[in-house]
């Protein structure tokens, strides 16, 4: 007795509540149906948290609402008030339902994760968008000395020719 996810996590827990509820609500307060008027009513009790828990998209406080009911459910089959075939319908939907709860706890914590890892993402693209790149810095080349004019040159020769003359 699996549920589909189709609806929406919401709506699979309610209908898993739902589900524990019909078990114990069909037939219950008559010993012929195998379940006895008190512990009918305390195991309605316990599905009634299940129910809340579930439609309030809380599917670990009505994972613990559900381990309650197991145990009320256990009490009650040791103390006489349930019969065993009703025990086992119960525990066959009770199981169906933890599964249920499990997977919608499973899908909550691989959502999370998933958009965690998204902020991460986000987060350090926008780091590095925010730090500039560093500053390379590139050698700008000396300027090249200017050649001297052509009148200058002649002159520097002339201006060595005469210290040469002088001194011989």
């Amino acid at each position: 007795m699996r549920l589909s996810f189709a609806g929406g996590r919401a709506s699979v827990l309610a209908c898993s509540g739902a589900f524990v509820a019909a078990a114990l609500l069909s037939g219950c307060g008559t010993t012929e149906a195998g379940l006895e008027r008190e512990a009918a009513r305390q195991l309605q009790a316990r599905v009634l948290e299940v129910t809340q828990a579930s439609s309030e998209n809380d599917p670990a406080a009505a994972l613990r609402a559900l381990e309650g009911l197991e145990a009320e459910l256990e009490a009650a089959q040791s103390a006489g008030q349930i019969s065993e075939e009703r025990r086992r319908s119960i525990t066959t939907i009770a199981t169906a339902v933890r599964a249920d709860l499990n997977e919608a706890i499973a899908a909550a914590e691989k959502a999370a994760a998933n958009k965690a890892a998204e902020e991460a993402r986000i987060a350090e693209e926008q780091a590095a968008a925010a730090t500039p790149p560093p500053a390379v810095e590139v050698p700008v080349p000396a300027p090249a000395p200017a050649p001297a004019p052509e009148g200058e040159k002649d002159n520097d020769k002339k201006d060595n020719e005469g210290k040469r003359k002088g001194n011989d």
